[in-house]
């Protein structure tokens, strides 16, 4: 079985380094994700890991609130993301990965949960990366991974909203990295 938190602790490794990369002028740059610019793409992702700590110690949406609603990059986002991403690194390292989560379409695994939030980091990694012009390889252990997690439910995918709204062919000889970005709706 694959090891979730070390290759949560890898993509979110090579996030940071991403989120590092990104220079003054490009916080307003567009990103594959057309309703997001780039701070606002890196806000999603912080927002994500300050929720982390609290849904893995079993609190639910209506206990965390609002609190993280808007803006939490401030006035140094790199900063934030790294405060953020250490409170939901250690939450997971701690974490009982069969326990539930209380999310805001019903309880799961926590390990669900952290697949949820490696899919994020290494599909939202490639659109930071691509919209900044640095490296954007996904892991291909990771890849692998999700695409196995994620083909099967195709149809949840197209409507839940949370990625592309259809699926993107790609050459039949696509690596799994390639695949995985299709099926979640990007054009590799």
């Amino acid at each position: 079985m694959a090891d979730l938190v070390e290759m949560f602790g890898r993509s979110t490794q090579r996030l940071t380094a991403r989120v590092e990369g990104v220079t003054p002028e490009q916080w307003a740059a567009s990103t594959p994700c057309s309703e997001w610019d780039v701070r606002a793409l890196v806000n999603h992702l912080a927002n994500e890991q300050l929720w982390a700590p609290h849904l893995v110690a079993g609190e639910t949406i209506e206990q965390v609130g609002d609190r993280y609603d808007g803006d939490v990059l401030g006035a140094d986002p790199v900063a934030t993301w790294r405060s953020a991403l250490d409170g939901s690194l250690a939450a997971f390292a701690d974490a009982d990965l069969d326990a539930t989560v209380h999310l805001s379409y019903g309880d799961v695994p926590c390990r669900e949960y952290l697949t949820q939030m490696l899919t994020d980091a290494e599909v939202h990694g490639w659109d930071l990366a691509t919209a900044t012009g640095q490296d954007a390889a996904i892991d291909p252990d990771i890849a692998s991974l999700l695409l196995e997690t994620w083909t099967p439910q195709r149809a949840i995918l197209r409507g839940s909203g949370v990625f592309g709204p259809e699926e993107v062919e790609v050459d039949e000889g696509a690596d799994d990295a390639q695949r995985l970005l299709g099926l979640l709706g990007r054009r590799p």
